[in-house]
């Protein structure tokens, strides 16, 4: 695999700040059922690393500090770590957010059957991955029978109450385009989603949130093979909006890789451009309890316009 950084290092990416974080987004490790190609973790069914009950226990003394009240958890299939159950649970007993970023598929895995039941019983918001609407779209990117597959989790998971707009339940779809080109218009294409899935399969959800493919791990070492890199990183940088860097995720959002270790964002996290306070480049997430990291810099690099260019990308959709 081609390593990305050494091409994202050098950048002219303004300079931006912390504000305080809201957020704190747990990975609980790289191990998936899937080996997605836009998938900037690099996950897949061969990966070893796993958050230990330890970690776990210190990220829940950070989260009973008030500090953060949301808890967003993702992997990996978040779902495969064998303390991912304990984790909701205690989140969820002090009255958090908590969101689920489920993969579809692993509802259905062996082991993992009842999850969709578990998260309903919790109130755990499920924000699932779902590319296109098309079938043979979904296959290209995920591979082959994901489609029919995550519509079996849909419907698993609307069984339970999940985007019915009546109830508490909130479901939440997830796009990324195919290949090196920018989402189109959130609102626009969440009409399509819901009108499509509607009509052809029943499904229903509540909001679609669109994401720019980042040119890190497998996509962007595709990117590379192709020779599209460049030009990829030529479209990030036309289409920067300014407006969009007050709303950037990262400003209030910490990211914790499966050791406890902080990052400003989960694309950082991949590139290994850790946090850093006072030039230390290595803070565990018990520090915490002892730090406020508002007004902190934020580690940036050329990949960074994926979040600007456009209408926006962050874990929350689109930002204008």
């Amino acid at each position: 695999m081609h390593a990305t950084l050494p091409l994202l290092r050098t950048t002219d990416f303004p300079s931006i700040a912390r504000r305080r974080p809201d957020t704190l987004q747990v990975n609980l490790g790289y191990k998936c059922n899937q080996a997605c190609f836009h998938c900037h973790v690099n996950a897949g069914p061969q990966r070893k690393e796993m958050m230990a009950r330890e970690t776990i226990e210190e990220i829940l003394a950070v989260l009973r500090g008030g500090a953060f009240p949301t808890l967003d958890i993702t992997g990996g299939a978040p779902e495969l770590n064998p303390h991912f159950r304990y984790l909701v649970r205690q989140a969820r007993k002090l009255g958090l957010r908590v969101i689920d970023r489920c993969n579809l598929t692993i509802l259905e895995e062996p082991g993992q059957e009842d999850v969709a039941a578990y998260l309903a019983a919790e109130g755990v918001e499920v924000t699932a991955s779902l590319p296109c609407y098309l079938e043979q779209n979904v296959d290209a990117q995920r591979g082959a029978h994901v489609f029919e597959r995550s519509l079996r989790g849909l419907r698993q998971l609307n069984a339970l109450g999940y985007g019915d707009p009546r109830g508490e339940l909130v479901l939440y779809l997830v796009y990324n385009p195919l290949g090196p080109v920018l989402p189109p218009a959130q609102a626009v294409l969440e009409a399509a989603y819901k009108h499509e899935l509607g009509q052809r399969h029943g499904i229903v959800f509540n909001r679609l949130l669109t994401l720019t493919n980042m040119p890190i791990k497998r996509f962007g070492s595709s990117l590379v093979s192709q020779g599209k890199f460049a030009g990829y990183m030529q479209l990030l940088h036309a289409a920067h909006n300014e407006a969009n860097l007050d709303n950037v995720m990262c400003r209030t959002l910490l990211s914790v890789d499966w050791r406890g270790y902080l990052y400003d964002c989960d694309f950082n996290q991949m590139l290994g451009l850790p946090l850093t306070i006072a030039g230390r480049r290595r803070v565990h997430v018990r520090e915490l309890l002892e730090r406020d990291l508002e007004g902190n810099a934020i580690a940036v690099a050329d990949h960074c316009y994926g979040c600007t260019a456009g209408h926006g990308s962050s874990c929350g959709g689109a930002l204008t």
